[in-house]
Formats: structure tokens, C-alpha cells, sequence
């Protein structure tokens, strides 16, 4: 089965298995897991940040990161299709009494600045008190520039606003960019990277900040059930990922613009040029006739977007293009 739903669905790879049955391993919740300590801390040297914290998922560590910069009452500003707000269950309202303030992202993936200007509340009892702004990169595999972020950053800090994002997939953005990674982290208070995605580990997520921050969040992390033992077996996994699976993601980018370029070629639309190793589809494409036909060519999709990952070759992208091609001359 060739499955482009999600990056999430990458195996671990023969030697990330072998590291993880060899990491030595400890007590993290009394912080003696020797291979967790070792993640954590070359999370926080990348991004250079003060420290890290590593968590079971990146649903966690955007939970932890909000409610650490935000106490009930206060209220987060992101977009309207975020996975802070729509796809995580809505735990920062329900478990923390924090109101998500939402607006439409702009073509470029961006919250446009005069919108979340807009959103920022007057400090009248009235009203919940606005604290952060929550970006996403990429966003539905646009990557966001430095410029936009610089501009984000300036106007957060000059309203008093705590800075977010939701990293999970940082290193496709730092990658395009052909930038180092930190140079993206430098605009935020805190980053969730997730480790389960382009990455390939099997489970995880890396939340980084300042010191203050992250101690809040180890605090959080233990109240919503995170506090794990000899985590160091999948911890392991992740530090495999942050030191040998990063510059490979190119490769997925690559692969992405090669598909849609066939796609097009056999009169498929795609909405855009990929950035990185999303193709997203054209919302005039039937998508349920499409997912319906390649389902039975082992082939998977999911909604509009082909996603490109690790366990994607070659190969398969010629199967996948000759999969499109016969659906074509069918419908």
C-alpha cells in the first residue's frame, strides 16, 4: 500500500530501531533518563533556545505551550483551520478556560497582521485578555517567510503578546528556505516540533523555549498524564531524527513538485506549486472519485492533499502517476 494521507503514517527505519532497543534509559519524571535528557537538550541547541521538553504528541505540546503563557480568562488569537484551534480537540478551552480567538489565514499561510490587530482586545473587564498569537509552519505545506515573521514578531511584542507556533513541520519550512532552523525559532517565545512526521520517529514531539517557560510546561505536561518513565526508547528515536533525517526532507520536496507536475500534465489541477511535500489538489478535482479509484490500485489518499514522505520513492511515484493517468482515461 502506497499511502500519501499524512507524513505521520512513516516508519521507523531499521537503524532507528536498533538505537531504540540499545538507549539507555532512566526515570524522566525525576529527569534521570539520560537519552530524554540528551533529546531535550540538542532540541534546545538547534533551536537555540534555552531548553526543551519532550512530549508524547504535538497535540500536547501546543496544549502545554498555551496553557504555560496563558491562565484562564486570557485568550489566544490563531487561525481559523489551525490545528491549535480545529484539530486538537479544543483542550486549551477545556482544560484551561482559554478562549480561542480565530481568524482566516491568507493564501500565503499567513495571519494577515491588521487582522490579528483587529482581534486584540482593549483592556475593558469586558473581555477576555489577549496573551498570544499562534502561528503555523508550514501551513498546509506553504512556508512562511522571514520577512511575514519578523513583521508577526515585532507587532506581537509591541502589543504585549506571547508568540507560539506550531512547528510540527519546521524543518520542511527551514529546508525551502535553505535557512538554519533557529533563524525561524528566533521570532517565537515558544516552538512544538513534532518528531512522528517528515522526521520518521515513531511518536513524540519536542516543545523548546526559555527556561521559565519550559519549567511551567514540565508542570503542565505532568497534570495532563505526560509525565513518562524510561521514555529514553522513543526518545532515542527522536534524537535519531533531529541528527540524520533532517536534510533528507528535501528529497520529499522534490518528489512533491515531480507528482504535481505529472498531475497537471494528465489535466489534474493542483492548487499551486508545492513548497514543500504537500500536493494539494484543486477544490474542482473529485476527490471522493479519485480516493475511491486509487484505493483500489493500493494507493491512499485523503481529502485533497497528497502528502510526501520518507517511505514514498521513486517507484511509487511512477505508480502513482500511472495510477492517475488510468483514472483519467476512465472518467
Amino acid at each position: 500500500m502506497i499511502d500519501l494521507r499524512s507524513d505521520t503514517v512513516t516508519q521507523p527505519c531499521s537503524e532507528m530501531r536498533k538505537v531504540m532497543s540499545a538507549a539507555p534509559t532512566g526515570d524522566d519524571v525525576y529527569g534521570e533518563d539520560p537519552t530524554v535528557n540528551s533529546l531535550e537538550s540538542y532540541a534546545a541547541k538547534i533551536t537555540n533556545k534555552e531548553a526543551g521538553l519532550f512530549v508524547t504528541s504535538g497535540t500536547q505540546s501546543n496544549l502545554v505551550a498555551i496553557l504555560s503563557h496563558c491562565q484562564r480568562g486570557h485568550e489566544y488569537i490563531t487561525g481559523s483551520e489551525a490545528h491549535t484551534y480545529l484539530y486538537e480537540g479544543g483542550g486549551a478551552a477545556v482544560l484551561g478556560g482559554i478562549q480561542p480567538s480565530i481568524i482566516p489565514f491568507n493564501s500565503a499561510g499567513e495571519l494577515p497582521l491588521e487582522l490579528v490587530k483587529a482581534q486584540i482586545k482593549p483592556d475593558d473587564y469586558h473581555y477576555a485578555i489577549s496573551r498570544l498569537v499562534c502561528l503555523e509552519n508550514t501551513q498546509a505545506g506553504k512556508v512562511l517567510s522571514p520577512e511575514y515573521l519578523s513583521k508577526y514578531s515585532s507587532m506581537a511584542t509591541k502589543h504585549g503578546l506571547k508568540r507560539h507556533l506550531d512547528g510540527a513541520r519546521i524543518f520542511n519550512a527551514a529546508i525551502k528556505l535553505e535557512i538554519d532552523v533557529a533563524h525561524i525559532c528566533r521570532y517565537f517565545d515558544t516552538v512544538s516540533i513534532c518528531l512522528s512526521k517528515g522526521l520518521g520517529a515513531p511518536m513524540g514531539s519536542i516543545l523548546v523555549g526559555d527556561l521559565k517557560t519550559i519549567r511551567i510546561a514540565r508542570r503542565w505536561r505532568k497534570m495532563l498524564g505526560g509525565g513518562l518513565r524510561q521514555a529514553g526508547i522513543v526518545a532515542s528515536a527522536g534524537l535519531y531524527a533531529l541528527e540524520n533525517n533532517i536534510l533528507r526532507l528535501k528529497k520529499d520536496h522534490e518528489k512533491a513538485e515531480i507528482l504535481a507536475t505529472a498531475l497537471q500534465e494528465l489535466d489534474i489541477k493542483i492548487s499551486e506549486k508545492p513548497q514543500t511535500n504537500m500536493v494539494i489538489l484543486d477544490p474542482e478535482v473529485d476527490t471522493t472519485s479519485l480516493r475511491n479509484y486509487l484505493a483500489k490500485k493500493m494507493i491512499r489518499i485523503a481529502g485533497n492533499r497528497l502528502v510526501i514522505h520518507k517511505d514514498i520513492n521513486d517507484e511509487d511515484i511512477e505508480k502513482i502517476v500511472s495510477a492517475c493517468s488510468e483514472y483519467r482515461n476512465d472518467y
